[in-house]
């Protein structure tokens, strides 16, 4: 079952963020509505999102392929049963493993529950997701995003939704953290459908004009 919002209303929050936006008005001429990202709520989910960290996708991908591969299944029990040295013989991080055993450990003791996540209200269920070792600020609206469809999950300090937004704005300087995350203020309620539109567009710029020696 998809998570996605319905289509009607993606449409009409990206009209209301043209409005208020001439880089999403942009990204909107262009692609439309956005396809949204849309993934059941499972560990397998969390842990390919911990693995996506501070890394290309491209070697996240093949890293978390070979975890996919030595697990067969990506549950938090067969998690928490492997050897921890043959999920970092995988690729892994210290420290991603510890952050893939600490949200397995909290998934089977019921601390977390993602059926309770996904039903509870958006504040809700950031609180018990950032409750979790190992679960950002990142993560965890990565996570309302595609596996709730939240349409205001906002994933702070991306920076392809920073770099899209000063690419379409025509800025000279791209915007840190701090800054961006206050401009998106203006996107309420729709900071999630937002960052589809840069996603979005960001994917056919790039699908567009590769950069050199790109696959």
């Amino acid at each position: 079952m998809s998570t996605a919002p319905p289509k009607r209303k993606l449409k009409a929050a990206c009209d209301h963020l043209a409005t208020t936006d001439q880089a999403l008005a942009r990204a909107y001429d262009v692609i439309g509505v956005p396809a949204w990202r849309s993934n059941a709520p499972t560990y397998a989910l969390l842990g390919s999102m911990i693995s996506h960290q501070q890394i290309s996708l491209s070697a996240a991908a093949a890293i978390w392929g070979r975890v996919e591969g030595f697990l067969g299944e990506v549950t938090a029990q067969n998690m928490l049963d492997a050897d921890p040295e043959a999920i970092r013989a995988c690729g892994m991080s210290r420290p991603k493993v510890a952050h893939l055993i600490s949200i397995a450990e909290a998934m089977v003791s019921g601390q977390l529950n993602l059926a309770r996540v996904c039903a509870a209200p958006l504040d809700e269920a950031r609180k018990e997701l950032l409750s979790v070792r190992g679960i950002g600020p990142w993560t965890a609206e990565l996570f309302l995003l595609y596996a709730v469809g939240a349409m205001d999950a906002f994933p702070v300090a991306d920076v392809g939704l920073m770099e899209a937004h000063k690419r379409l704005g025509a800025y000279e300087i791209r915007m840190d953290s701090k800054a961006f995350t206050a401009h998106a203020d203006r996107w309420r309620p729709f900071r999630g459908v937002a960052a589809h539109l840069l996603w979005g567009w960001l994917h056919v710029d790039r699908a567009r004009d590769p950069a050199p020696g790109a696959g």
